[in-house]
């Protein structure tokens, strides 16, 4: 489904990514993890088109999306719930869910997605008329994600979900990411708990200094001395 090819990133003289080659199969969900400033936001960003690659191509679908906008992206089912929610805080949360459904596809299937959603997230029917703002932050984070599933993705792209969440929550947010998955999604999550990240994905890649440095099934990944002594304390 998605093929990066030898993809490189710079801001300014600092080169934040260097010829990251990855590729995600269609019902994968694939965790990306790394060390802060290992360049993993940057690799999401690049995908959704925030960013320019300074060599490389990006291939969705068998074709090159390199010099796609962000919205025709979007259009395409590449969907990215950003690091730090990023909700629309003085909106209801009924309106931050009609905000993901822009898209021509998205708004004929609205009331449809709507339904199921409240399914996946009860506590969003039953806030759906207060402000966003008013939520709890395990709250906000699942109508972040509810947002992003709004827009119908093909690939949808987590960016440190369980960022700032008590432990009980980011259990919660686990299963709920894990329900996601077995629907049929594509996913790429990008995750500081590696432990939990690698525990539910196919495979994973590890990103350090803007390189992969290893990559492989969750279970090789969990079990590499290498990783387990550098991120998971073992």
């Amino acid at each position: 489904m998605l093929t990066l090819k030898n993809v490189s990133v710079s801001y300014g003289d600092f080169q934040a990514l260097r010829n990251v080659s990855l590729e995600i199969q269609e019902g994968e969900l694939i965790a990306l993890v790394g060390a802060n400033a290992a360049g993993k936001s940057t690799l999401i960003n690049t995908i959704s088109g925030f960013l320019r690659m300074s060599e490389g191509d990006i291939e969705f679908e068998e074709q090159s999306i390199k010099k796609l906008e962000v919205y025709d992206r979007v259009k395409r089912g590449i969907i990215q719930v950003p690091e730090g929610r990023e909700i629309f805080h003085y909106m209801t949360v009924k309106e931050n869910l009609d905000m993901g459904a822009y898209t021509p596809l998205a708004m004929k299937k609205k009331e449809e997605n709507i339904r199921k959603i409240y399914e996946l997230f009860p506590v969003l029917r039953e806030r759906q008329w207060q402000l966003a703002v008013s939520l709890s932050g395990g709250e906000q984070q699942m109508l972040a994600i509810a947002r992003g599933l709004m827009s119908i993705p093909k690939i949808l792209m987590l960016d440190e979900p369980s960022l700032g969440l008590a432990p009980i929550l980011v259990g919660q947010l686990f299963g709920v990411i894990m329900t996601i998955k077995s629907s049929g999604c594509t996913i790429l999550l990008v995750e500081q708990n590696v432990s939990k990240a690698l525990k539910i994905a196919h495979r994973g890649y590890v990103l350090e200094n803007g390189r992969i440095v290893l990559e492989g099934s969750s279970v090789d990944l969990l079990t590499n001395p290498n990783l387990k002594k550098a991120y998971l304390g073992l």
